[in-house]
């Protein structure tokens, strides 16, 4: 008994390593289920993640498959081309640009050889182009200031703030470059796209 009075404080030191040593291999062992909602929001962040990885393409006219497609943001029309199975031998492939790069609800028409455009086709395509939306990942300076209340300090602005910071991944990013604000967001909205 002596040599515990002598050794009193090793003994109780040691009993107190071994106990931690003991209560943090437990600790390991032990996993924490997230709760319902958390598992909840990860499945809907997962999901809006997927959606972002994938965009959707029509392919119509002289391809072998025609349908819609889902493809990679980064895919260029000559890649949903392959996917639709190629050209067919009536196909005109002077009249498509392959090296596109496609976008989410893009429609890609592929003509037959001496397929010649209607004045209502022609006609669909002014109009659209003039409803176009502009894409400000890719827009010049003259082309963001053809957005209402865009001028060319705001244009230089958004060019700017895109090549410090890299693409715009929402709308709402605007709000982030100097001279943008909510009201300015709220006015250009509707004429503008990210891709």
């Amino acid at each position: 008994m002596k040599w515990i009075k002598t050794y009193e404080r090793w003994v109780y030191i040691a009993i107190i390593v071994i106990g931690a040593v003991i209560w943090g291999a437990q600790q390991e062992e032990t996993t924490i289920e997230p709760l319902p909602l958390e598992q909840q929001e990860q499945q809907e962040q997962q999901e809006e993640k997927k959606e972002e990885l994938s965009i959707v393409v029509d392919v119509k006219g002289a391809v072998k498959r025609v349908g819609v497609y889902e493809v990679a943001p980064e895919s260029r029309v000559r890649d949903v081309i392959q996917l639709a199975g190629g050209f067919t031998d009536e196909a005109d492939e002077t009249k498509v640009n392959l090296a596109m790069k496609v976008h989410d609800e893009m429609v890609i028409y592929v003509p037959k050889k001496g397929e010649e455009i209607t004045t209502e086709s022609a006609t669909m395509n002014d109009a659209s182009r003039s409803s176009a939306k502009i894409n400000i990942n890719t827009a010049t300076a003259e082309q963001l200031q053809t957005l209402d209340g865009i001028g060319p300090a705001k244009a230089s602005a958004i060019i700017a703030y895109r090549e410090e910071h890299g693409p715009f991944q929402k709308v709402e990013d605007l709000l982030h470059v100097s001279g943008i604000g909510q009201k300015s967001l709220e006015k250009i909205k509707e004429q503008i796209v990210v891709r």
